[in-house]
């Protein structure tokens, strides 16, 4: 075997240099971006997080739906809590559970959490999106401003039957 060279590279030419000066600033300005868009963008949902067992939660969810229910759709209790409120939103393979009604204009505290696996918490077309995982309660102020039927959907890959995980937030006036 025969070892290389001592100098194997060949020196940067000009043009080299200034993409990969390019390149560095690139990288500066937008690690320097970050938190400055965390600061200044409002961007970011105010949450808190606290530690749940699946066993708590899910009987936090059926307390709910069992003072606020309203009907059922498909099988799936439609719960309408009081303005102000706590909501509970639970997944499981493949499930947001319960359908949630909402008015419009007042604020809520929306708890997620899963029961089984990581999910991902997208609130469609609002783009909204959240990690929802087991053992943890992840809680959102929220204040709809438009009514309708939203969509939540699973972003997060979670079984066979991921593509059917579809849940529903209803908004009335």
């Amino acid at each position: 075997m025969i070892a290389p060279p001592r100098v194997w590279w060949k020196p940067l030419g000009q043009l080299e240099r200034s993409w990969l000066l390019i390149g560095l600033v690139w990288c500066i300005f937008l690690t320097a971006m970050m938190p400055i868009w965390f600061f200044l963008g409002r961007q970011n949902v105010p949450a808190t997080t606290y530690r749940a067992t699946p066993e708590q939660f899910q009987a936090q969810v059926n307390a709910m739906i069992e003072q606020y229910k309203v009907g059922e759709e498909r099988g799936f209790p439609i719960v309408e809590p009081p303005p102000g409120s706590d909501v509970f939103i639970q997944a499981r393979m493949w499930q947001w559970y319960p359908i949630v009604k909402l008015k419009k204009g007042e604020t809520y505290r929306l708890h997620l959490s899963s029961l089984d696996v990581q999910h991902g918490f997208s609130l469609q077309p609002m783009n909204l999106n959240f990690m929802v995982l087991p053992g943890y309660d992840y809680v959102v102020t929220i204040t709809p401003t438009t009514a309708g039927e939203f969509y939540v959907v699973c972003n997060e890959y979670c079984g066979v039957g991921h593509h059917l995980m579809i849940g529903k937030i209803i908004v009335t006036e």
